[in-house]
């Protein structure tokens, strides 16, 4: 049976920006919900304080829950290899942070999609940090979740791999006991794709996922593919909701996760319009995961 996670989506600004709201604080509200954990993420302000990090993990399994998986955000694809260094280096320690809090999942990603990198070199550039990364998460029990992922807040580029033949093609080219996809259903709407075709194509390699319901506030697809380029953060057309009211059809996700035997932890990634939103989401998944898993 697949175990349930959050993520304080609808808190990112105040966690990680302006500071006005306290991951003590986060702790509570999640305390409330009918769920096994809390994901992590490595840019909360508080994270800065090393000596925060066991603290908080002893605040959340106090309250009966654990802190499955880390989200954070390496940029593997920058042409200078000193700064992929300073990358590799970036996700070790985030790699430290996920063993100190307790963790087994330490999100990666390919990096951004700049403009002059062809797809054969991206996918090296990445595979090769990935590579460079996996023996230090093996040594710490941490699996390194590639997660095909549309755009980091703070890139000016979308993601490398958001595509699904790019991001097929980054996974392949990664072998390793300690490496398996994250997959997020939604992210595959932003290019233009089909989340089931996807999660077909490596649903073999999935050991976590990001579960998340979106919506086109205005426009199409085709509008949303039109302005990716190069604008900073999310694009605004689009908007986070209510899981099992958006675009995705979890029946089917869940009866491929279910054929692959797949028993790993689905972490909700919405909840933006607040506390009673994240609820109805939870109550929602947990109906869906017991039909399925029983």
């Amino acid at each position: 049976m697949p175990k349930l996670a959050a993520f304080p989506k609808a808190f990112m600004q105040a966690l990680c920006k302006d500071g006005t709201m306290k991951v003590s604080e986060w702790i509570a509200l999640a305390s409330k919900l009918d769920i096994d954990g809390l994901e992590w993420y490595a840019g909360l302000l508080e994270m800065a304080d090393e000596s925060n990090w066991s603290r908080f993990r002893k605040e959340v399994e106090d309250t009966g829950k654990c802190i499955p998986m880390m989200c954070c955000s390496p940029d593997f694809t920058h042409p200078d290899a000193a700064f992929r260094e300073k990358e590799i280096a970036k996700q070790k320690r985030w790699i430290d942070m996920t063993e100190v809090l307790g963790g087994s999942y330490c999100r990666v990603l390919s990096g951004q999609r700049r403009p002059e990198l062809s797809m054969d070199e991206g996918v090296k550039l990445a595979a090769d940090c990935i590579y460079a990364c996996l023996p230090y998460a093996q040594e710490r029990g941490i699996t390194l979740i590639l997660e095909n992922h549309y755009k980091d807040d703070f890139w000016e580029y979308p993601e490398f791999a958001q595509k699904m033949d790019v991001f097929c093609k980054l996974v392949d080219a990664v072998h390793h006991s300690h490496f398996g996809v994250n997959y997020d259903p939604s992210n595959t709407y932003l290019a233009g794709e089909e989340p089931l075709e996807l999660l077909y194509r490596v649903s073999k390699r999935v050991v976590t996922m990001h579960a998340s319901d979106r919506y086109l506030i205005e426009g199409t697809i085709e509008d949303l593919r039109k302005e990716e380029g190069g604008a900073l953060g999310y694009a605004k057309r689009l908007r986070h909701g209510e899981i099992g009211k958006g675009l995705n059809d979890y029946d089917a996700i869940f009866t491929e996760l279910k054929r692959v035997g797949f028993d790993g932890w689905i972490s909700i990634e919405d909840g933006v319009e607040g506390m009673d939103q994240l609820e109805r989401s939870v109550t929602f998944l947990r109906k869906k995961m017991a039909q399925y898993w029983g």
